[in-house]
Order: C-alpha cells, then structure tokens, then sequence
C-alpha cells in the first residue's frame, strides 16, 4: 500500500457525459478549501478541457501518471489519458465510450493492487450505456469483485455500505424488487454480510470493535410472528451466529425506530434487510455528502452516492460534495489501513 501523508488516489472518469468531468473539475478547484488529497484523472483529456471551457473553469491539465500525479497536483489537474474513443457531448451518453470507461476501471484497480495507488475512486457510470456495448455485469461492484478475483485468485463477496457524517448503512439484498426480498434473504447472506462489514470497519475504518445494528424485514420486527415469520426464522439465527463469533451485533430491531438520533448513537452501522430501508435514511440524513463504499474487496474503493446526472452536465448546476467527501474518504482509509498492517 503507498504511504505518505498525501497518497495519490486513481479517480476514474466514470460516463463522460456525465457529471463526472464537472464534479472532478470542480473537486480539484477546491483542492485547498477542502482540503482534496491528491488524486489521478484517469479519462479522456480532451473531454475534459471541453468541460471545462463549457463552465467556464480555468483548470490547468497536465499528463501524468502514478510516480508524478502527486507532485503535480497542486499546480495542475493531472491525467493519464484514457480516449473515449468518440467525441463527448455532455449530456448525451454514447455506447462508444463503454470501451474507455471500462478501461478507467481496469487501469484504476490494476494501479490500486500494485500498490501504485492508495485507493481508487470511481465517478458514476450509466449500466444501460455499457449494456448496449455487450458488458456482461450486473454493476460496478459486481465488475470490480471479478477484476479483484482475477488477481488474487479468490472469490470475493462484495458488500455497498453507504457512509455518511451521521449514518452508515448496508443492505444486505440490493438491486431487486422489493417482492423477490424474502425468497433472497437468507441466514448465511445476513452473517457474510455482517461479518465482511465488521472486518472492514475494524481494518479500514479504525472500529476496534464494531456495533452492528441489525433490521428486521418486516414492520415491528415481525411483532413475534404476528406481522411475518421472516426476522425470527432467517435474521435473528445470523444475529446469533454472529455474537457466537464474538461480533458485536443486536437485533432484529424495528426498521421505523434505528434511525432517530439517540438510537444512531448506539451502533456503527446500520444491517438492513434491503436496498430503501437501507438508502432512504442514508440520504435523508446526508444527501449530499453520503459516500459509497465498496467493502470485501482486495483494494480500496469509494465513489460519490450518486448517479450520471446526465441533465446536468455541462450546466454547472452539479455539486462536487460527495465526490470530494469520497476522496477525503478513500485517503482515510487507506491511512488506517496502512497503519492497521504495520502494528
């Protein structure tokens, strides 16, 4: 892992339509007031210099890579250049781009695993643009999970925790309708989830020992079979489990009562059932600073908590917060978990 007080960090350039060029303009404009680590532009440069004469950004650019991307930060934007492969208009996603987002990616995990990068950090892509190219992932985590497998041989379970200043939160079930949840919800899925949420805020976060809240899936928490056999059947054997193994977990609890402040002040994160349960009070409370992390990997990985924002591309009307939040986030954690491995 790089150490240093300023790890440089591969930021990719997610869809290039998107908001990713203007909140990446926009992160490093703020480098000194927020206090921005250092961070690689892997893109297109072109696309870039565009977006930022279309707002009006005077951000100079400099190609780069891993050994001089810190030192030029502060002078300029650095980049290692990924063509899109076809000219960018903001706003108008293009399947011909799928090729160099990919690439973003791939660069940006091989850098991470050799220890050229710290962490990497990944501007939001559109699923529907790279499924038009023939790519076969279900999402970004999915993709990052195998790329991780392929170097080191393991398989990986994946885990969204989405981290804000007052919440963090973990679905266990994620991208499915709300129908198919309990035929998906399992036992061991509860405990995996947990366990790899433990692990992580241990090894990355800097939690000694991590207090896991966790939901039921129905409303009271089944009320005792009364409102359904789900949370005493499948989630309170994982919670169980978990305490057996000496993980500081509690629950099945109510899902309308984990959110209010007192109750935030009792646990590190919040295990919910699925995907609304979990994202609804993350944003509520930090919408614009929420953070998504990507725990169970080989290598470290956030993103902003938000999407392409394709409408808002070019106009200048995006925010920088959460991508900011999500580098400040990511130099963070690879801080810890450097120091993690050397005591």
């Amino acid at each position: 892992m790089v150490t240093g007080a300023a790890p440089l960090l591969a930021l990719t350039q997610g869809d290039p339509a998107g908001i990713g060029p203007d909140i990446t303009l926009m992160a490093w404009l703020r480098r000194d007031a927020d206090s921005v680590p250092p961070f690689l532009y892997l893109g297109d440069p072109d696309v870039l210099a565009a977006r930022a004469i279309m707002l009006g950004f005077d951000v100079p650019m400099r190609e780069a890579d891993e050994q001089s991307g810190a030192s030029v930060f502060n002078e300029a934007l650095p980049v290692l250049a990924v063509p899109a492969g076809v000219g960018v208009e903001a706003g108008k996603p293009d399947s011909a781009t799928a090729h160099g987002t990919i690439r973003a990616i791939e660069l940006a995990v091989e850098m991470t695993m050799l220890g050229k990068a710290a962490a990497m950090v990944t501007n939001p892509i559109a699923k529907s643009v790279l499924y038009e190219s023939g790519f076969t992932f279900p999402g970004h985590t999915e993709f990052l999970a195998d790329l991780g497998r392929k170097v080191t041989g393991q398989p990986g379970m994946p885990v969204m925790m989405i981290a804000g200043p007052e919440l963090r939160t973990v679905p266990v079930t994620i991208h499915i309708p709300l129908k198919d949840v309990p035929e998906q919800l399992t036992t061991r899925l509860i405990y995996e989830t947990c366990r790899i949420t433990a692990h992580d805020l241990n090894r990355r976060f800097g939690i000694e020992a991590p207090r896991l809240a966790v939901s039921g899936l129905n409303p009271h928490a089944g009320e005792n079979g009364a409102l359904g056999l789900e949370d005493d059947a499948i989630v309170a054997p994982a919670i169980r489990q978990l305490r057996a193994d000496g993980i500081n977990a509690v629950g099945p609890l109510p899902g309308d009562t984990m959110f209010h402040k007192a109750a935030r002040e009792t646990y590190d994160v919040a295990i919910c059932m699925y995907h609304d349960q979990a994202l609804i009070p993350a944003k509520a409370l930090g919408f614009d600073d929420a953070v998504n992390v990507t725990l169970g990997l080989p290598f470290i990985r956030t993103s902003p908590d938000h999407g392409t924002a394709f409408s808002l591309a070019g106009t200048g009307k995006a925010k920088p917060n959460s991508l900011i939040a999500a580098l400040k986030m990511a130099a963070e954690m690879a801080s810890r978990e450097t120091v993690h491995g050397s005591t």
